[in-house]
């Protein structure tokens, strides 16, 4: 489920009810409860996802970018596909990024129909996995399924968009001035023309609870989606023998730290994002160590008895699921972005650091460190208050940088070599100078 942030669904301890179809799979399932995305947004999240490699050695590094998905980095559906799989994404990744459609003997985009293909909706999508499952029941098989609904604009069928809303709220009440920054954000005028002023006819959305009630919304339609799929493994037989994960590919920013309903920069609610993985040999229990999509491809492959390339950087969550082992499997996960800031960061269980390698247009520090057991939402930032902490952070960080650089022969920064991608126009247009 594209854009979704982990601690918006009830099994990772939401107060709403967005997720009952996957609170309920959560319950029959191994829920990784610090599960991180090392690369944000889209294109280096899946292509991670795909290859169990960071980004800076499978070289995506932006959404976007200008560089391609190489045939040398290791892809797990062709790594399923050769091994005799029946391979199929209903996905429409491949046409924006080469690459991304290798290993699938049927790749099926919904979204071609569709004038803006984020707007896919979750039913056109099911439309075509649904009966897809239904004839190929019979064969072994890798689906790969991708839901767009809860990335901007959130939209979702009328009947749901007071769902999470006050009844008694006015969203459009000129005294509220939570969105009163939207303008400043690179989309922001474009979305309140032509995205929220067009869900109250005639009135101007004044508040940002609204706008993230609809994001809950979209999650919850999106929910019921996946429920329809979980029904159809169980009418086929197919649950009882297959290995089932549930993930994102990166999470959303609502509108704090000036961030406004879109997926920049290195916080929690981009990073932290779910993984609830099914297999009937397995009893239901929640891993609290940190895991990583780097470590996805690998434990798919695990299980489905394929040998993972040495290639791939990510470990195997086999013995964690099994309960066999309750070792660490790192101390820290390093995550970058390089599509609208130009950022590296380092997050353990309890402690995350950012450090930027240029400034971005929000005036965020160059250096932020955060307590995330004291100051979960990243409020914060103790890099002055601690700098020894800070200053050991920004080592470890560097150090493996560098040596992921001599492992591929680099000389420089990948993020400095690439540069941004879609904010690179919007810094063109409006220099902001860094504080002092």
């Amino acid at each position: 489920m594209d854009t979704l942030r982990a601690d918006h669904l009830g099994c990772y301890g939401y107060h709403r009810n967005t997720s009952p179809n996957l609170d309920a799979l959560a319950g029959q399932s191994v829920l990784c409860e610090q599960h991180i995305t090392p690369a944000i947004p889209t294109h280096p999240a899946f292509a991670t996802l795909g290859s169990g490699q960071y980004s800076i050695t499978h070289g995506i590094v932006a959404h976007g970018g200008r560089i391609p998905l190489k045939n040398t980095v290791p892809w797990l559906p062709a790594l399923l596909q050769k091994a005799g799989y029946t391979t199929c994404a209903i996905d429409n990744l491949a046409p924006w990024h080469h690459g991304f459609g290798r290993g699938y003997e049927y790749y099926i985009n919904p979204a071609s129909r569709r004038a803006l293909g984020i707007n896919c909706d979750s039913r056109d999508i099911n439309s075509r996995a649904i009966p897809w499952l239904e004839q190929n029941r019979e064969e072994p098989f890798f689906l790969f399924i991708h839901y767009w609904d809860p990335h901007t604009p959130y939209m979702p069928p009328r009947a749901y968009r007071r769902l999470f809303y006050d009844a008694e709220k006015d969203p459009c009440d000129p005294g509220n001035t939570s969105l009163q920054k939207l303008e400043r954000h690179p989309l922001g005028k474009i979305w309140r023309e032509n995205w929220l002023n067009t869900l109250v006819r005639g009135k101007t959305v004044t508040d940002a609870d609204y706008v993230e009630a609809l994001y809950d919304a979209e999650i919850r339609y999106c929910d019921e989606a996946i429920g329809q799929i979980i029904e159809t493994l169980d009418r086929l037989g197919l649950s009882e023998r297959s290995f089932l994960a549930v993930t994102s590919d990166h999470g959303e920013m609502m509108y704090r730290h000036g961030i406004f309903f879109d997926h920049h920069g290195l916080y929690e609610g981009n990073l932290h994002v779910p993984l609830l993985l099914r297999h009937p040999a397995l009893a239901p229990r929640r891993v609290r160590q940190l895991t990583a999509h780097v470590d996805l491809a690998p434990t798919i492959l695990d299980f489905c008895g394929v040998q993972a390339p040495g290639e791939m950087e990510g470990f195997s969550l086999a013995p964690l699921m099994a309960g066999e082992s309750d070792a660490p499997l790192r101390d820290f996960v390093v995550c970058q972005e390089c599509t609208w800031q130009m950022k590296w960061g380092l997050r353990t269980l309890n402690h995350k650091f950012i450090l930027a390698r240029q400034p971005d247009f929000y005036g965020t520090p160059l250096r932020e460190l955060y307590d995330l057991r004291e100051d979960p939402r990243e409020f914060h930032n103790l890099a002055g208050q601690e700098p020894e902490r800070a200053r050991q952070c920004e080592a470890i960080l560097e150090e493996w940088v560098a040596e992921k650089m001599r492992a591929r022969g680099l000389t420089r920064d990948p993020l400095l070599t690439h540069g941004l991608t879609l904010g690179r126009e919007w810094q063109r247009r409006r220099p902001r100078k860094h504080p002092s």
